[in-house]
């Protein structure tokens, strides 16, 4: 099992960790890793490693067997041996980005109240997919919805419920397509705003920003027919 360093601190750049295997495909496992695996839309961490006897450049991040967590090279070389210690360290302005477009999305799916048939999360811009008949009419107002969510400033935090907790909240769960992960006995809520100010609780197990502030101004981008019932919406950073 590998230590989400990253689940513990999504600001942290770096760490040392200790090699515990190869996998067949080629990848690195950690005793701990700061990079985040592919998972709920988010892609997998990109960064380097290196060691005593190398470096080896990482180009994403993947789950593993037995909950471990395996870093794929950019291309074919020399792995690290195992019981090796490393240093690694991510590529941060691409996780940052990440962590800003998570972030947005989950407010995208307060202003459009309506349940989630899929998602992505890139660098520059993000989407969700709505089970919604009709794309929306009032693009500038929910845009502007967004924005104020922003500027805000709401805190960004985390907490822990039972999965029995979960059984007796369907509401909290607003994808249709993807259910939070079971079978550990708990589950990871991310709560944006406190108190009068709660603007969403969902769970997620993916990396955020702190404060909704971070994100920055967004665009609505393009409202796509997905479908009979589905409609795609788009968002970008401005920056």
């Amino acid at each position: 099992m590998t230590q989400m360093l990253f689940r513990e601190d999504p600001y942290l750049r770096e760490a040392t960790a200790r090699v515990t295997g190869h996998t067949p495909e080629g990848g690195v496992v950690l005793d701990r890793s700061v990079f985040y695996p592919t998972g709920g839309g988010q892609p997998g961490d990109s960064g380097t490693i290196t060691w005593a006897g190398g470096a080896l450049s990482i180009a994403t991040t993947v789950k593993a067997d037995g909950d471990g967590i395996a870093l794929v090279p950019a291309e074919p070389a020399a792995l690290p041996p195992v019981g090796e210690d490393v240093m690694q360290e991510l590529d941060w302005d691409r996780r940052y980005r990440h962590m800003r477009v998570h972030t947005a999305l989950h407010l995208l799916s307060v202003v459009i109240p309506r349940p989630v048939t899929g998602g992505a999360i890139g660098t520059q811009k993000g989407r969700l997919d709505f089970d919604m008949p009709e794309a929306p009419e009032d693009r500038e107002a929910i845009e502007a919805r967004l924005n104020d969510l922003i500027w805000r400033d709401l805190v960004v935090s985390e907490e822990w419920i039972t999965e029995e907790t979960l059984l007796a909240r369907p509401d909290l769960v607003k994808t249709l397509s993807v259910q939070p992960p079971r079978g550990a006995g708990r589950v990871r809520l991310i709560r944006i705003g406190e108190g009068d100010e709660q603007a969403d609780l969902q769970p997620c197990g993916g990396t955020h920003v702190a404060r909704t502030g971070e994100i920055g101004r967004l665009r609505l981008g393009k409202i796509e027919k997905k479908g009979r019932q589905n409609r795609r919406v788009a968002l970008l950073l401005d920056d």
